[in-house]
């Protein structure tokens, strides 16, 4: 038997947050200036102790031994998919994009000096981090051509280089600085290796935040000239940036994926809404075909979503090897994000592409989805190629499409 609901315990998180999101995070939210980063800073602060003192929803995706709730994937799935339908839920629960991954990482791949020294404020939500991988001038999706570049001066490491939308990068209090550091590696994925980079530091020079079709977001432009960092700050081993990258970058897209159907839910919920509420030629928006075409593809995409997430999170639980399913979850779910929330603004018509609701500003964050954390076309050669191996080696694709019981 197949049971596809959340144990108890889980299903009252959930309840919990979802709670918290609709009595507090949400009004609090919808009252200040959203524009005005003390208002949002004061108010991300206010929240995150009701949330630590008074609602025990802290830290829910780390240990408790780190002050955190000791979520799984699959019960994060739940957490992460009610706290996105507020745009600061995450940062309330100290669970928000690049920390959140970074915090995996230091727990996986520290030392116990390194992990007191990083993670231990990271956890205590009383220092914010960033993750320097992405360079201007080579493709993104592909790591091993970096071209920041580090080498071994005594008992440091002296990197030059170039990086840019480096989400998080102002005020925060260190970064993780993928570099260079092999010439000629036996293979291309053993060329990087990973530092703790403490900020501010010389030789750190932040250029500009870089303005995105959404503004400003701290997604910001770096040249790094001569930045010293002490040996002891190299996260993993010496060639292992790109398994370190590779180890975070998994979980962090599925992490994506459970707030982007969030988002998708409400942009799904307004459009019900409207086609409920709107009369034209007749009759409301509801009971015209073509409206409830628009609702349906909806529903349907966002059901398949929601399964995709939870089959990928479950391998990732039971140490299966989940490569596949999150880089197919990755694709459908950006695309899906856009695709609904798209539906959305059409049956609204001019409202939608006002911003008198929130879904003119949920496409235009949206459309970053389909590039982050790999292009959809880097997504889409991995699957072919998977399912081209599976048939080769087996005789069959059953492997490649998710190794389910059918």
């Amino acid at each position: 038997m197949i049971d596809f609901s959340f144990p108890q315990d889980v299903e009252d998180i959930r309840q919990k947050v979802r709670s918290f999101m609709d009595e507090s995070v949400r009004p609090a939210w919808e009252a200040i200036d959203q524009n005005d980063r003390s208002q949002v800073v004061k108010t991300i602060v206010k929240l995150r102790k009701e949330a630590r003192e008074e609602r025990g929803l802290w830290l829910p995706h780390m240990p408790a031994e780190w002050g955190g709730m000791g979520l799984g994937p699959t019960a994060m799935a739940a957490v992460s998919a009610e706290a996105a339908k507020v745009s600061i839920g995450p940062f309330v629960l100290n669970a928000q994009a690049p920390d959140e991954g970074n915090q995996h990482t230091l727990l996986h791949w520290g030392t116990p000096e390194q992990k007191e020294k990083y993670l231990r404020p990271l956890c205590e939500g009383t220092a914010r981090s960033c993750f320097a991988m992405t360079e201007p001038e080579v493709a993104g999706s592909d790591p091993t051509l970096i071209k920041t570049f580090a080498y071994k001066d005594g008992d440091e490491w002296i990197i030059n280089g170039h990086k840019w939308f480096i989400s998080g990068a102002r005020g925060a209090k260190f970064a993780l600085l993928i570099a260079r550091t092999e010439e000629d590696p036996d293979i291309p994925q053993a060329a990087n290796s990973c530092f703790i980079v403490d900020l501010p530091s010389e030789g750190w020079n932040i250029v500009r935040d870089v303005h995105t079709m959404s503004g400003g977001h701290n997604h910001c432009e770096i040249n790094i000239e001569d930045l010293r960092v002490p040996a002891a700050n190299m996260l993993g081993g010496r060639g292992q940036g790109h398994l370190l990258g590779q180890y975070r970058l998994g979980p962090a897209r599925l992490a994506h994926c459970m707030r982007w159907i969030g988002q998708a839910e409400i942009a799904l919920d307004l459009m019900v809404k409207r086609s409920l509420e709107r009369y034209s030629h007749g009759s409301y928006l509801a009971e015209k075909q073509g409206i409830q075409w628009m609702i349906a593809d909806s529903t349907m995409e966002l059901y398949q979503c929601k399964l995709m997430v939870l089959h990928a999170a479950y391998k990732i639980e039971h140490k299966m090897d989940f490569v596949a399913e999150v880089s197919m979850a990755k694709h459908f779910v950006a695309n899906s994000l856009w695709r609904i929330i798209d539906r959305a603004i059409q049956v609204h018509g001019a409202l939608g592409y006002s911003t008198d609701t929130p879904l003119a500003g949920m496409l235009q964050q949206a459309r970053w989805s389909r590039f982050a954390d790999g292009a959809d076309e880097i997504h889409q050669m991995r699957i072919a190629q998977r399912t081209i191996a599976a048939y080769k080696d087996f005789g069959s694709t059953k492997k490649a499409t998710g190794e389910l019981p059918l």
